[in-house]
């Protein structure tokens, strides 16, 4: 399936629907793609050791894509960047679980997704996705919307970045309505959540889905927007603080905060079980666990510590801007 530039498509916004022309999704590619090598020339500027491999896939019965992957840099770690370009029959119950009327329909997604940790504990992981859907059945019309955002996940909490990098998120936001901002900010703290833990998984940042309100030219306007604006609220942060110095202590307990953020992407991350529900590319799908990390049986953090403090002032619902 691939629209062309007259395709008619069917629009959901609220309770109505309507038709419009929407351009040819190569538009989205072009974009997309070029996303992908941006973001990765920065990092590997900002880490001034290690580049991006890439590794081009192509699976005939689902799609093909572009993972890029550094690690054992100087600044990072592990970091993804990943393209991907995936059709198919079905769409899996990960897609359809909130909207089962599109359940049975052919599909058709195209997206980048980012998930970088870094080596000091001090700079926080960052993850970002962009993504665009399609499905159409037999006899159906075509129905369309994009999603994705960004959001960060500290170890050791700075109020300042956090400012920052919530600023950066309502800038662009603030074009669109005086209200998608705190929409998209509240959506982003419900999402990721970890239900088990009753714990947040960092500070936030923005998360949608569904988004078609605007119409197609506005809605490609706002992600691409948003998306550009992802390493220029990372990036900062990164530079502040990759050369504070850090203990064997503070290593540890970034270790351990990385497990929470494997429980999250192996439990409740919806673009993890999308990828194993269409029987995606393994690695690519877990490009976003970290490359190390620990798990201390009911482990506490000392009372008045670091450690203790990024649970009370950061691990919460909060606003920061």
């Amino acid at each position: 399936m691939n629209l062309a530039h007259n395709t008619i498509i069917l629009c959901r916004v609220g309770d109505k629907a309507r038709t419009e022309k929407m351009p040819n999704i190569s538009k989205i590619k072009v974009f997309l793609i070029n996303l992908q090598d941006s973001i990765c020339q920065e990092l590997a500027e900002e880490d001034g050791k290690e580049a991006f491999i890439s590794d081009k896939w192509q699976n005939s019965a689902l799609g093909y894509g572009t993972t890029r992957v550094i690690a054992n840099g100087n600044v990072f770690e592990k970091g993804g960047v990943n393209f991907s370009h995936i059709m198919g029959t079905t769409l899996p119950p990960s897609a359809t679980e909130k909207r089962p009327e599109l359940a049975g329909q052919h599909f058709e997604v195209l997206g980048v997704s980012v998930v970088i940790h870094p080596v000091n504990p001090y700079v926080p992981v960052s993850h970002a996705n962009f993504r665009f859907f399609t499905t159409t059945g037999s006899g159906k019309n075509p129905i369309w919307w994009f999603g994705g955002g960004f959001d960060l996940t500290p170890t050791y909490g700075f109020e300042e970045d956090c400012v920052f990098w919530h600023g950066m998120a309502k800038e662009v936001c603030d074009r669109y309505g005086s209200d998608v901002y705190h929409r998209f900010k509240k959506w982003c703290d419900d999402y990721f959540y970890i239900k088990h833990r009753n714990e947040p998984r960092g500070v936030g940042g923005l998360f949608f889905d569904d988004l078609n309100e605007w119409g197609f030219e506005t809605c490609f306007d706002f992600v691409t927007r948003l998306a550009n604006q992802y390493i220029k609220a990372y990036r900062p942060i990164v530079t502040k603080r990759k050369h504070a110095p850090y203990t064997e202590k503070q290593k540890n307990f970034q270790l351990y905060r990385r497990g929470r953020y494997a429980e999250f992407n192996l439990i409740y991350d919806r673009g993890t079980m999308f990828g194993l529900q269409t029987r995606g590319r393994i690695e690519s799908i877990l490009m976003s666990l970290p490359p190390q990390t620990s798990w201390l049986y009911d482990w506490k953090p000392e009372p008045g510590s670091e450690e203790a403090r990024l649970y009370s002032e950061f691990l919460v619902k909060r606003s920061w801007v």
